[in-house]
């Protein structure tokens, strides 16, 4: 089993000064959006590409921020393969998949640390009393038509004279073959109504008190539920001794590793650095920026979370978690526990180290295959691969301008819909950001979205200026016909309305 890191949400950082502010406003070239290498993205191509979209994006300025990330990218990789630059420098590829592979030695860790924990099966005693909120039992469920509260006082009678009839039939000898005739759980086909052994909050209340106050190998009179009327009988231990065997360790290693991670925390002493919060929301805005930025956001004994610690932890979180996203709006009462949690998750990373926790090289060899991989897959799909670009470019200044041109081809017609949306990943990104300059314009961010906004609300209205006009009467209208009306128009065919949804939801268990 795998510890648990918990694992809150984050941010800060550090807000630019003045200074910085009007060098950007002094250097930038207001009409640039973006640039890599000898390429420029413009205000212009970015506000109309960006503006006349075709894919559902929503023309803001996080939008055109993406965007201009994935013109970088494209470019990025496009020069790259007019090099025949495959990216396989182990160096590179171990600083950008840095955050994995620590993820990956703090599993390798825990399961060395969790090995010696001293953690039983559990007993039948234990069992008898539902030691570690563990109950086993099976039911036979007389459901209502609409689970969920909304049965009615008759339909509620009706179900419970018919729970009250099976009840009386049903014996320990009988239980599964009335569960398969007479059950409505829809998991009775697969289980015949046996749960086996679950955690007493797994369940609802009603279902779970009624298990706990039977005794093993006890049945019940029927209980309602939002779901019914459930029959339960609790497993006796011979029922249930492998699955309660199995949950129980589970649970007893919770425990202990509970246990051990507030041993460490505890001694590590971590104290969160005063406007660690603000200076992490400013990091996530600007990551690339910000990846080795050594200021303190915590310290614990024996070393520093630095920002840039923060921002590898942040990039092992889940996509759908949206870590990055989140931080900015996060208050600081929600960011300081989780800097901190962070700060544990370093201090267990120096153990992990200390204790010559390693990722065995087959794992990295593996890891640098799919990085070259990955590589090849993208420059095929922008149709800048080295072999592509020798049929119609020789020099490598030609292969550079055509791979440019292939790359910004292919950014048109996913913008466009008409191609399979694509982006260098962040791993891939931070090896290209070591060997290619790119740069991103701030104030030209905000000038092309304006103009995108601009170019998006002259399509909307134009659209709606060539949309025909509706026979529906608006209210304070005359509705055709109507004395004082002009005539009413032949009505065009209509549509039939479509059927409404008379499916049931699946009853749900308990």
């Amino acid at each position: 089993m795998r510890s648990r890191f918990i694992i809150g949400i984050a941010a800060a950082g550090l807000t630019l000064t003045a200074c910085e502010g009007l060098k950007e406003a002094l250097t930038a070239h207001v009409d640039v959006v973006a640039r890599a290498g000898s390429q420029e993205l413009s205000v212009t191509r970015l506000g109309d590409l960006l503006g006349n979209a075709k894919i559902q994006v929503p023309v803001n300025r996080e939008t055109a921020g993406l965007v201009a990330d994935i013109w970088t990218g494209f470019q990025q990789i496009a020069y790259a393969a007019a090099h025949n630059d495959t990216l396989n420098d182990h160096k590179a590829i171990d600083a950008a998949i840095a955050p994995i592979l620590n993820i990956q030695k703090l599993q390798r860790f825990m399961d060395s640390v969790q090995k010696t924990f001293k953690v039983d099966s559990g007993s039948e005693a234990q069992y008898n009393q539902a030691a570690g909120g563990l109950l086993g039992a099976r039911h036979i469920l007389i459901a209502f038509k609409n689970p969920g509260g909304t049965a009615t006082p008759a339909e509620k009678d009706s179900v419970k004279k018919k729970a009250d009839q099976i009840r009386a039939q049903v014996t320990s000898a009988n239980f599964t073959q009335m569960a398969d005739k007479y059950s409505g759980d829809p998991g009775v086909k697969q289980n015949h109504g046996n749960y086996g052994v679950f955690e007493k909050g797994a369940m609802v209340p009603q279902f779970s008190d009624a298990t706990a106050a039977l005794k093993p190998g006890e049945i019940s009179q029927p209980v309602e539920s939002q779901f019914g009327y459930h029959i339960i009988q609790r497993l006796t231990y011979p029922e249930a001794k492998n699955d309660f065997a199995a949950k129980y360790a589970e649970a007893a290693v919770r425990i202990a590793d509970s246990s051990y991670m507030a041993g460490i925390t505890n001694a590590a002493n971590i104290e969160v650095k005063d406007g660690a919060a603000a200076a992490l929301k400013t990091a996530v805005k600007d990551q690339a920026k910000h990846r080795n930025d050594k200021t303190a956001a915590a310290t614990y004994k024996g070393g520093t979370l630095t920002i840039g610690d923060l921002l590898g932890w942040i990039e092992t979180f889940p996509p759908n978690q949206q870590m990055a996203q989140r931080i900015p709006t996060a208050p600081d009462s929600a960011l300081k526990p989780f800097i901190k949690q962070m700060a544990v998750q370093q201090v267990l990373l120096a153990k992990a180290d200390s204790a010559k926790i390693t990722i065995p090289q087959p794992d990295k060899d593996n890891m640098y295959t799919q990085v070259g991989q990955l590589v090849t897959n993208i420059w095929q799909a922008l149709g800048v691969d080295p072999k592509q670009l020798a049929d119609s470019a020789k020099s490598t200044p030609e292969k550079e301008r055509l791979a440019a041109s292939r790359a910004d081809a292919y950014l048109d017609k996913m913008m466009a819909g008409q191609a399979q949306p694509i982006s260098p990943p962040l791993p891939l990104r931070k090896i290209l950001d070591t060997k290619y300059e790119a740069s991103v314009n701030s104030a030209g961010i905000d000038r092309a979205t304006e103009r995108a906004t601009r170019v998006r609300s002259s399509a909307d209205s134009a659209r709606t200026a060539n949309q025909p006009k509706s026979d529906i009467p608006m209210p304070g209208a005359q509705a055709p016909g109507a004395p004082g009306a002009p005539p009413a128009a032949a009505a065009p065919a209509q549509t039939p309305p479509p059927k409404a949804d008379t499916k049931k939801p699946d009853p749900k268990k308990p």
